[in-house]
């Protein structure tokens, strides 16, 4: 049993750089690499992309993203945990294969899924109450997607097997960077103490760039250097679920209490009871302390039993939307700006379930609450307008960028810069399911 172990953060999401995995891969000394590659509609639309081809679903950047890590990581030994496998990790392993074959690297894969619950929910939609909205259930919706957030069991039998590759579905974000807490460390999973402090080091970890600086930059009130090369973190994890967090010497960010403690409460709605798979985890005890620069110790924390249930992430056809976007600058760009806007109103605001207008750059964030509604006129030189709608159908929802395009000549002088966009918009809602009712698979894979 090992008495320290380093785990790095590569990716904080599925549009995440690829250069700090590659660097912390290369350089950072890991035993492990998570990259954190799911969010909510992130795999709604990989279930969409699954059906359009039952060998898609997996993560759009998998191959990019192994391509470039595959070398660093069988060089230095590391193991590889990720949830790129998104709607289809099975397929997602096989890729990872393919890449390594043609790489000439010899490594076994794992996937673990068990995630996907669309039957078991779908027979019974009228059973499921829909968390966000309790008047209503399952059966009110044209659910495409339905994912249980699953904990560490299937990473943790991946890594019993020796899987140098773990590729996951949809696994509760935490849970990737404890698994391997619990494999090197024999830690009990139901001695929740270690979870709950576990479970606060992946938290600290998951969204990779946060910590270092990244969200949390303002120039003005929290300047952070060299933001163009910006470090990714990695964790040195002791037994006992103490943990000190750093980056790699020479890259971009910081790593201060202040990052620190602003990715601790990230989407934490009650630190008292921060609910995952694998524990209810206590925050409230967690003791963070500045060391040395870009040195964070992490203590204290702790947990409570697991839950009896999972969360599911459903995923349904909302709506789609239109959109036309067009310029305007100069003299009196607001005020052609504004006719244009009006001008789409009268002629198709009454066709669209929601329309509305923005100015971009004057209104389109704060909308009548702006300082700039106020300014004279004169002063704003340019000005986007962005006109947007709900509807059924991909057909109406053309409407609204043919209309704007229409402006090019039908006034007001002087537009430019036409987009136009129609998109099928996937909604999500979320159940409780019986964790008893599902099991996660592991299947092995060898190059």
């Amino acid at each position: 049993m090992k008495e320290k172990i380093r785990i790095g953060c590569g990716a904080g999401f599925s549009g995440d750089r690829i250069e700090p995995a590659v660097i912390l891969a290369e350089r950072g000394a890991l035993d492990y690499l998570v990259l954190e590659c799911l969010a909510e509609r992130t795999i709604g639309l990989a279930q969409k992309r699954k059906l359009q081809d039952a060998i898609k679903g997996y993560d759009p950047l998998l191959e990019k993203r192994i391509s470039s890590l595959l070398p660093h990581l069988v060089k230095n030994k590391i193991r590889l945990i990720t949830n790129m496998g998104a709607a289809n990790p099975e397929e997602g392993a096989k890729k990872i294969i393919e890449i390594a074959r043609k790489q000439g690297y010899t490594i076994k894969v794992a996937a673990v899924a068990g995630d996907d619950v669309l039957e078991k929910l779908s027979a019974e939609a009228s059973k499921f109450p829909i968390i966000e909205d309790k008047t209503k259930t399952l059966a009110d919706y044209e659910v495409i997607s339905a994912n249980a957030y699953l904990g560490v069991e299937g990473i943790v039998k991946a890594l019993e097997a020796e899987a140098q590759i773990i590729i996951t579905g949809r696994v509760s974000d935490p849970s990737l960077f404890l698994a391997p807490m619990i494999h090197e460390f024999a830690w009990a999973s139901d001695n929740y103490d270690l979870m709950g402090k576990g479970s606060v080091i992946g938290h600290l970890l998951e969204c990779a760039g946060h910590i270092c600086g990244g969200y949390f930059a303002d120039p003005l009130t929290k300047p952070i250097e060299n933001m163009d090369t910006l470090g990714h973190p990695f964790a040195d994890v002791f037994a006992d679920g103490r943990a000190i967090i750093s980056k790699v010497t020479g890259t971009g960010g910081e790593i201060n209490l202040q990052t620190a403690k602003e990715q601790l409460l990230y989407e934490v709605i009650n630190p008292y009871q921060y609910f995952t798979p694998d524990v209810i985890a206590d925050f409230t005890s967690v003791h963070l302390e500045e060391i040395a620069k870009n040195q964070i110790a992490v203590s204290g924390g702790g947990g409570a039993v697991k839950p009896e249930t999972y969360k599911v992430s459903v995923g349904y056809k909302a709506f789609y939307q239109g959109e036309g976007e067009i310029s305007y600058s100069g003299p009196n760009a607001l005020g052609r700006a504004t006719l244009a806007g009006d001008i789409l109103n009268k002629r198709i605001g009454h066709q669209f379930e929601d329309f509305r207008i923005d100015y971009i750059g004057v209104n389109s964030v704060f909308r009548k609450n702006s300082s700039l509604i106020n300014a004279k006129a004169e002063h704003i030189q340019e000005v986007r307008v962005r006109a947007a709608g709900k509807v059924k159908t991909a057909e109406e929802a053309a409407i609204i960028g043919e209309e704007v395009e229409a402006l090019y000549t039908n006034g007001p002088a002087a537009g430019g810069g036409v987009r136009k966009f129609v998109n099928e918009v996937i909604g999500i809602v979320s159940v409780l399911i019986d964790r008893k009712s599902i099991e996660a698979t592991v299947k092995i894979f060898e190059a």
